[in-house]
C-alpha cells in the first residue's frame, strides 16, 4: 500500500517533503548524477532560471488549456501498456487511487506496474539499468 502525504495547513510544499529528504550520507552515495553533471543543470538554471521547469505545473493547476484535454475526456489506451515509477517518487502518491484508476480504468491493457525501490521522480536515471530491463521485458512480451 503506498504512503499517501496530506500537507499541513501551515506548510508550504519545501516543509512538507523536507522530512523525506535524504541524509547527507545518502545524498553522497548517489550514484545516477555525477558533479559535472550537476554542473550543467545548475549552471543552466541559473543562467536561465528554473521558470520552464515550473511551466507544466502552472499550467494544470491553473486550469486555462483544461478545455484542450477534455477531447480526450472518456477516452482509454487500449495499446498494451507498462508503468515504471519510482517508489519514492512524491508525485504517484499526490492523487490517492490514482494508480488504481489508471490501471483499472484509463488502461484497458495495463500489463505491469512497477515501482522500484530506491527510485524517486527521476527513475530512469535512477535505476536505469532496472528501467531498461523492464521495458525490454515488456517490448518483447507485447
Amino acid at each position: 500500500m503506498p504512503t499517501y502525504y496530506i500537507m499541513d495547513l501551515g506548510q508550504g510544499m519545501a516543509e512538507t517533503v523536507a522530512k523525506e529528504m535524504p541524509s547527507p550520507a545518502e545524498i553522497a552515495a548517489n550514484k545516477w548524477l555525477s558533479e559535472d553533471e550537476l554542473t550543467v543543470y545548475s549552471s543552466e538554471y541559473g543562467r536561465t532560471g528554473f521558470q520552464g521547469g515550473l511551466n507544466w505545473y502552472r499550467v494544470r493547476t491553473g486550469g486555462r488549456f483544461n478545455g484542450e484535454l477534455e477531447v480526450f475526456a472518456g477516452r482509454t489506451i487500449d495499446v498494451p501498456a507498462t508503468f515504471i515509477a519510482g517508489r519514492s517518487d512524491w508525485g504517484i502518491h499526490q492523487a490517492p487511487g490514482a494508480i488504481d484508476k489508471m490501471q483499472k480504468s484509463a488502461c484497458t491493457n495495463m500489463k505491469e506496474i512497477h515501482l522500484l525501490d530506491g527510485a524517486g521522480h527521476w527513475v530512469q536515471q535512477e535505476q536505469a539499468a532496472d528501467v531498461n530491463r523492464l521495458l525490454l521485458k515488456f517490448l518483447k512480451s507485447s
